[in-house]
C-alpha cells in the first residue's frame, strides 16, 4: 500500500468512525454527560484511567464510579467524599476504592491550589512539551506523593511510574478527549495545548493495527513506539494525527 493509499484508507476510516453514534459505547460518554470543566476534567482522568478490558465493562465500571461520586466529581472531589469509602470496594479489575483514595486526596490537592487540572498541566509547563501527556503525569505523581506518602504503594493503580517506557495510553486518550475540538466526539475544553501536540493513545489492540498498515515496526507497545506510530500519523495530518485513532479503531473492528 502507498502513502496516498495509506493516507486516503485512514481519512475514511477516521470520517466514518469519529460520528455522534461512536459516544454511546465509549467511555467518552462519561465526561461528556457533565458542563463545568472541573467535572469533565474528573470524570475525564477517572474514566480514562479504567478504560482496559471489555469495552461493556468499562462503561459499566464507569457508571457505577461516578454513581459512587454521586455522578458530582468536583464537589465529591473537593468534599472528601471518598474518606468514608471502606477499602477493599472492588471499582474496576483490579482498582479497588483504597486506590481511588489515595488519587482523589492528591487530585484535591491539585484543585484546591490550580482551580482545574488545565491550569495544573499549564504550572507544569505541559504547553511547552514536545511529551505533554508524560509531563502532566509526572506532576501528579508527584503530588500523590507527597500528598498521602503512607499509601504510595498504591501509586501505580493509579497511574504509571515508569515514565521512561511506558505508552500511557489512557492519559492520552483522556487529553484527545479535553484537547481535540471538532465539535463530534471529542470535547475540546482545553486550550493548554494544540492537538498537534496530542500523541496516539496506544495499546495492544492499535499496536497490531499499527503494524498491519506499516504504521509501527517495532515489536513493544511502549513510548517509543507511540512516538513512531504519531510520528507517521503526523506526516498525514500534522495539525491533528489523532484523529486516526478513530480509523484505527475502524479499520480494527474489521480484521
Amino acid at each position: 500500500m502507498t502513502e496516498i493509499d495509506l493516507k486516503n484508507l485512514l481519512d475514511t476510516e477516521a470520517a466514518r468512525i469519529n460520528s455522534p453514534s461512536f459516544i454511546e459505547d465509549d467511555p467518552v460518554q462519561f465526561p461528556r454527560r457533565f458542563e463545568d470543566l472541573r467535572d469533565i476534567e474528573i470524570a475525564a482522568l477517572l474514566t480514562s484511567g479504567i478504560a482496559w478490558g471489555n469495552r461493556k465493562m468499562i462503561c459499566r465500571d464507569c457508571d457505577r464510579l461516578l454513581a459512587l461520586m454521586d455522578n458530582k466529581p468536583y464537589a465529591y472531589v473537593m468534599d472528601e467524599g471518598y474518606e468514608d469509602l471502606p477499602d477493599g470496594q472492588n471499582i474496576h479489575r483490579t482498582f479497588f476504592t483504597q486506590h481511588l483514595k489515595h488519587y482523589l486526596r492528591g487530585l484535591r490537592v491539585i484543585y484546591s491550589r490550580h482551580g482545574s487540572l488545565q491550569e495544573f498541566g499549564r504550572s507544569e509547563g505541559i504547553a511547552a512539551s514536545e511529551a505533554p501527556a508524560w509531563r502532566l503525569v509526572e506532576g501528579i505523581n508527584r503530588v500523590l506523593e507527597v500528598t498521602d506518602p503512607a499509601n504510595n504503594e498504591f501509586a501505580s493503580r493509579c497511574l504509571p511510574q515508569n515514565l521512561s517506557t511506558t505508552a500511557l495510553k489512557r492519559v492520552n486518550m483522556a487529553l484527545r478527549w479535553l484537547v481535540r475540538n471538532d465539535g463530534i466526539v471529542d470535547m475540546g475544553v482545553w486550550d493548554v495545548i494544540n492537538p498537534s501536540q496530542l500523541y496516539i493513545p496506544l495499546d495492544v489492540h492499535v499496536g497490531d493495527i499499527s503494524r498491519e498498515l506499516g504504521l509501527l515496526t517495532r515489536k513493544a507497545n511502549d513510548r517509543r513506539s507511540v512516538d513512531e506510530v504519531t510520528a507517521h500519523l503526523r506526516r498525514f495530518n500534522p495539525a491533528d494525527p489523532t484523529i486516526y485513532d478513530f480509523a484505527l479503531f475502524g479499520i480494527g473492528m474489521k480484521l
